[in-house]
């Protein structure tokens, strides 16, 4: 399938297509999953065929190896989220942003920390990143343990006005980040 870009233990990561504007509908209707996006307001359809979807595609196209992809879980062939790992605004090519939302039902599994793992490898060693990152708001632990987990450390604080008023958002986001030594180190063989 020349549309996968990756596969993990559990999970293959995918271009998207058409065909996942159910699945995208789906993850952003359940208020949980939109809780520190939207204050848990539905992404509606109309949004997801005329901006979200066109979005995630255009960097296909566009990007050399950055974007969105899909998440399906190798053992059920379901779609359970998605990651993405790119430029962030105004930051240079280098330094890809990560970031992933993933259905409830795989939440607490490992699935996002499996699948940040495999893209900061890939930043590192296909894409020459020099530094990669994530954000969140400050008051979301799940998200602030998956960086964690994966590698990345609390880098900085900052304040951030998002378009919905959101629950928390009164307190800072939190970015965090993990340089290519760093990683090398992590990862070099004991001598």
């Amino acid at each position: 399938m020349t549309d996968v870009l990756l596969e993990t233990e559990r999970l293959m990561l995918r271009r998207f297509g058409a065909q996942d504007v159910d699945a995208l509908v789906e993850l952003d209707a359940d208020p949980q999953v939109m809780r520190f996006i939207s204050d848990g307001a539905p992404t509606s359809r109309a949004e997801i065929c005329t901006d979200v979807l066109p979005g995630f595609l255009s960097y296909y196209e566009e990007s050399h190896g950055h974007g969105f992809w899909a998440a399906i879980e190798r053992s059920s062939g379901e779609f359970v989220g998605w990651f993405h790992l790119r430029p962030g605004a105004n930051a240079p090519r280098d330094e890809p942003e990560l970031g992933y939302r993933l259905r409830r039902a795989a939440w607490g599994r490992g699935l996002a920390t499996e699948g940040s793992l495999a893209l900061i490898e890939r930043a590192f060693t296909e894409l020459g990143a020099s530094r990669v990152t994530a954000s969140t708001l400050e008051v979301n632990r799940a998200s602030r343990s998956v960086m964690d987990k994966a590698g990345l450390r609390l880098a900085r604080s900052f304040n951030l006005r998002w378009p919905d008023v959101i629950d928390g958002e009164q307190h800072a986001a939190v970015e965090y980040a993990l340089t290519r030594e760093e990683w090398e180190a992590a990862h070099r063989p004991p001598a």
